[in-house]
């Protein structure tokens, strides 16, 4: 491995944990543990299953594996220890006294017994390691600290203070109820992060990202143009089924930078336009980040609204990165780079049709009237069943008659059925412990009321203004996800922020969905920002230049969730948060608030990057940014100003490109 490939797995852990690389008889047991939750869960999807029978097991499965794959330290990687087994049959037996204790289990949660006291307080230290091994010790620090906030509420200053709560109350809370650990965002994650996990894995290994890619560069390729469009596309085919900001870039960055430095970007821009393409992964349809699942259950909305309002937002997102490709190639004066070993794309869509066929079958069983779970089992259905068209995606070998000597369970682990369900349960757990450590923040805000007095505290700073507390929110939600993945910031921030600005008349997903890309935000976003550190790896780039570089590219876009909020007519731009109300609305008032936001992305674009036909001048550059400003953030007269003064830099950079051509 080289030094390259060294420095990208460590970005990718940095996200997902560093996990033992493990060999023999432990990789076949694991493996198997591994396997047996997607199926427990696939069964679960379709098959109905208690509900606090369902998140204990859920849990507990995600702690054993945890444990059982990721190391104390690195000293002990690639070698399972004794305590490693320890802690591994200790969630198990929790959730056994858990299912034993019946409803007198959870009916004693305000005056719990000792042994309930023990097992809570083991299970709470079990997913704060648990969180460590995979995420590092910002959650342990930040959770621990609104435990002791919920413990020792009384001694903190005005306006924060509470009664404090003692800790067998405490425990009861968060253990003993549906209200801490075993709250909404467990839920989500065992009934729905789990099961589009497997999804994608299942398409990860029939085949499908590697078509994906091969497909956009087939697409787009031919013009100065091509390679940069070529990494936008490739983000949002290669992401929707993925999901993950850091993955999406890693995967695209090593096929596509040999192209982009050929075409005449230069290693920062290249970094940062692979990162902000990554980024688009959290954001796109059908699968988005696992947020989007939460937001689904905090609203109560079905997930199919939920991607109804990520629509129009990611069709900016990706316009936004369009226009940033664009104007690279009059800006660096790209050249023509050809792609080589890559197939006509109509070959590549007749032998592979079928993968767009499994993306968007989700969508479909969810228009046919389907749950979002029974939804996505069936398109991992439909992905299992199309996999066997072609030999080379098929997940179970055409050859199984065949032998070259060796065992069979040697032989199974290469299948891509095992692969994928191996795959999807691993995948879910650094995602799955977020939210289980997520429970006790959630549990904390709720027990001591700290979302009211939070939002209460924000509105009387911003003295009531809209436009102020937006500003608030935004910069609340960025410094958290500075220090916590996406899910984790979306979770806290949308118990404590979000109510202020619900207060202030913002439609409740409307708010929702402002803390979702805020929160995305944090992928590009130091200390945390691993996509762009691992475009940077790609590239060879400094880390931190390669950082400013994706906040070019993806600010103009990440300015769009202002209009949803301010404009009581932006929340076009989420078509009304529901199919039910988009089927009342004005689909032209749809379409102007959409016309105008993506003519403040130009104007945004065009001023970020310093050019648009020709290179811009001071006072464009200043009209710019009034319209962009004027466009999104819709003040008075805004819309009437921001349109003169984008057209007035659209005349002038016309006049002087036609002046520069005929030189």
């Amino acid at each position: 491995m080289n030094d390259i490939e060294k420095k990208l797995e460590e970005y990718i852990e940095q996200e997902e944990g560093a996990s033992h690389r493990l060999k023999g008889f432990a990789l076949i047991f694991v493996t198997s543990l591994a396997i047996f939750m997607s199926l427990f869960h696939l069964y679960a999807a379709y098959e109905i299953v208690p509900t606090q029978l369902m998140r204990s097991v859920h849990v507990a499965m995600v702690l054993c594996l945890v444990f059982l794959l990721f190391p104390l330290t690195k000293a002990f990687r690639d070698r399972l220890q004794w305590w490693d087994f320890c802690f591994a049959l200790l969630p198990l037996y929790i959730a056994w006294y858990m299912y034993a204790g019946g409803d007198d289990f959870t009916d004693r949660n305000t005056a719990p017994l000792a042994m309930d006291m023990w097992l809570g307080i083991l299970l709470i230290v079990l997913i704060l390691e648990a969180v460590r091994r995979t995420g590092g010790w910002v959650m342990v620090v930040v959770t621990s600290g609104f435990l002791i906030y919920a413990l020792f509420g009384e001694h903190f200053p005005q306006p924060w203070t509470h009664k404090g709560y003692d800790l067998g109350r405490l425990v009861g809370h968060m253990f003993m109820t549906l209200e801490g650990i075993f709250g909404v965002a467990v839920d989500v994650s065992a009934s729905l992060i789990v099961l589009f996990s497997i999804f994608g894995a299942f398409l990860q290994f029939s085949g499908a990202g590697k078509f994906f890619i091969d497909f956009s560069f087939s697409a787009m390729g031919g013009r100065p143009t091509g390679v940069g469009r070529t990494v936008v596309l490739a983000s949002f085919l290669l992401g929707g089924p993925s999901g993950s900001g850091v993955a999406t870039t890693v995967t695209i960055g090593t096929v596509a930078y040999p192209m982009l430095a050929k075409a005449g970007y230069e290693k920062h821009a290249a970094g940062g336009l692979l990162a902000a393409g990554g980024l688009g992964a959290i954001i796109s349809p059908p699968v988005l980040g696992a947020a989007a699942f939460l937001i689904a259950e905090f609203l109560k909305l079905s997930y199919l609204d939920v991607l109804l309002m990520a629509c129009i937002p990611t069709l900016l997102f990706y316009a936004s990165l369009f226009i940033m490709v664009e104007i690279d190639a009059r800006k660096y004066g790209m050249r023509e780079a050809s792609f080589d070993a890559v197939e006509s794309v109509w070959v590549l869509a007749s032998r592979y049709w079928f993968h767009f066929f499994s993306l968007i079958s989700i969508i479909a069983f969810m228009l046919l009237g389907f749950s979002p779970t029974m939804s996505v089992l069936y398109a991992t259905g439909v992905s299992l069943v199309t996999s066997f068209f072609r030999a080379d995606t098929s997940l179970i070998p055409y050859d199984l008659g065949r032998g070259d000597g060796r065992r069979l369970s040697a032989k199974l682990l290469d299948w891509g059925l095992v692969k994928a369900l191996h795959g999807g349960a691993v995948g879910t757990l650094s995602v799955a412990v977020t939210c289980a450590c997520a429970g006790l923040i959630v549990g904390t805000v709720t027990l001591t009321g700290l979302g009211l007095k939070f939002s209460g505290i924000v509105i009387d700073y911003a003295a009531g203004s809209l436009l102020l507390t937006a500003i608030y929110t935004a910069l609340i939600v960025w410094v958290v996800g500075l220090a916590v993945p996406v899910t984790a910031s979306y979770i806290i921030c949308a118990v404590v922020a979000a109510p202020a600005l619900i207060k202030l008349g913002v439609p409740d997903f409307a708010a929702h969905m402002f803390i979702f890309y805020y929160a995305v935000l944090s992928e590009v976003s130091p200390p945390t920002a691993l996509s762009p550190f691992a475009a940077a790896a790609i590239t060879g780039g400094d880390p931190y230049k390669t950082t400013l570089q994706s906040w070019k590219y993806t600010l103009p876009a990440f300015l769009v969730p202002f209009v949803f909020v301010l404009d009581p007519q932006g929340v076009g731009l989420l078509l009304m948060g529901s199919m039910k109300a988009l089927a009342d609305a004005d689909l032209g008032a749809i379409a102007w608030i959409t016309l105008s936001t993506a003519c403040g992305i130009l104007a945004m674009s065009g001023a970020f990057q310093g050019w648009l036909w020709v290179e811009v001048k001071l006072l464009e550059r200043f009209l710019l940014l009034f319209a962009g400003v004027a466009l999104v953030f819709r003040f008075e007269h805004g819309l009437s100003l921001g349109f003169i003064a984008l057209g007035i830099v659209l005349l002038w950079q016309g006049i002087r490109s036609r002046q520069v051509s005929s030189v």
